[in-house]
């Protein structure tokens, strides 16, 4: 019998419906990535029953695509070093959480509703961080989300951008490259869903940051952009 924690009766019923999710099934489908992930001498990759779960639940059910995910999940941490070397809780670490630039908020809007994100950055400390520490801290939530958040991965996300208090400091930490790293990685390389981005507060600099941001994203993920200000 799998090891993963029994989802409320509302988020069971979403699982099914949505997602493919059969109880009776679960273990036999861990089981066949776990299974494959031992036949890949590349991978040195988790093989607990809750993360494997996340990924089979953001592919909704797919075995193969489930595969690609945990490949390329893997493969991302060479391709953007920056994000994923010395991720320690630190005092930075701990510096910029309590600077609340990203907030995984902990209540969703229903049972039964996705996560709600609130990503504030304008608030960090641009003499003190660059970009990639402040994404850096992200991904380290949310590799715990992946484990921990059933309405993450179960009913996905829905963040919001706040950009007050964006200032030229912030501005020139843009990085279009990173950027379009962090889009790839929550494109193909994270578990979880994306259910919406909502930017608000935007003034006409941020707006291009926004509308370059925009660019590089899916034509699937575009479609859930939207600028609220």
């Amino acid at each position: 019998m799998s090891n993963i924690r029994p989802l409320t009766p509302e988020l069971a019923k979403r699982a099914q419906e949505e997602l493919g999710e059969v109880p009776e099934r679960i273990d036999a489908d861990i089981q066949q990535l776990r299974d494959w992930i031992v036949k890949q001498p590349h991978l040195n990759a988790r093989t607990d029953d809750q993360f494997l779960v996340a990924f089979l639940r953001g592919c909704k059910y797919s075995v193969e695509k489930a595969k690609q995910k945990l490949d390329n999940y893997y493969a991302m941490r060479g391709a953007v070093p920056e994000l994923y070397k010395d991720r320690f809780v630190n005092d930075a670490a701990i510096d910029i959480l309590r600077s609340s630039v990203y907030l995984p908020l902990p209540k969703p809007i229903a049972p039964d509703g996705p996560r709600i994100h609130l990503s504030r950055y304008g608030v960090f400390d641009t003499n003190k961080y660059s970009l990639s520490d402040i994404i850096k801290v992200r991904t380290m939530l949310g590799d715990i989300q992946f484990r921990d958040d059933d309405n993450a991965m179960v009913m996905g996300f829905m963040e919001v951008i706040d950009f007050k208090g964006v200032g030229p400091g912030h501005i020139f930490l843009f990085n279009a490259v990173l950027v379009k790293k962090l889009a790839v990685l929550g494109d193909k390389a994270w578990p979880y869903r994306p259910k919406g981005f909502h930017f608000i507060n935007v003034n006409s600099a941020c707006e291009k940051i926004m509308s370059l941001a925009k660019s590089m994203m899916s034509d699937k993920i575009k479609k859930r952009v939207s600028n609220n200000s």
